[in-house]
């Protein structure tokens, strides 16, 4: 499990939820149509893809100041 804070408060225990939750519905969304479709047939709009790559970005970054929680 991986903490992108303290989880010392309530607070950051929901932000914790919250980003785990935003982790898989940006899995579910993007991953799951070019998984599962011929690539001709998915489109996606410039916007779009722009606005994917900065939630990427954003996902990444807190992923890479997280820490290891130890079992």
């Amino acid at each position: 499990m991986m903490a992108i804070n303290g989880l010392s408060t309530k607070s950051e225990q929901d932000e914790q939820k919250g980003f785990a939750n935003l982790l898989k519905g940006a899995i579910g969304m993007f991953r799951n149509p070019t998984a599962h479709e011929a690539r001709l047939n998915w489109e996606m709009k410039k916007e779009d893809a722009e606005d994917l790559m900065s939630l990427l970005s954003l996902m990444h970054r807190r992923l890479d100041s997280a820490r290891v929680l130890r079992r």
